[in-house]
């Protein structure tokens, strides 16, 4: 993701911030995402049964994870209107 994400956002804009916000969009993806992974192989240690609250609580990871590729997909949504409007 990031291999393309980052050359992707050199080449749409010279602007340093705005570069930082598109790559930064990625990286939070990665970062939630890699907390949602140990979130739930914690939870798997630590229950060998499944149960309902662990459950939920890895909803919720997965819902964080949800979250933040919304978020980037609407940052980088923004940014490819704006390129386009000129």
């Amino acid at each position: 993701m990031l291999l393309v994400s980052v050359p992707l956002a050199f080449a749409m804009t010279s602007d340093g911030g705005r570069r930082a916000v598109l790559v930064g969009a990625v990286l939070l993806v990665l970062v939630v995402e890699l907390l949602n992974t140990a979130i739930e192989k914690l939870a798997d240690v630590v229950l060998d049964e499944p149960d309902e609250r662990i459950g939920r609580i890895k909803d919720m990871g997965s819902a964080a994870v949800a979250a933040a590729i919304l978020l980037a997909v609407a940052i980088w949504a923004a940014a490819l209107y704006r390129l386009w409007q000129g």
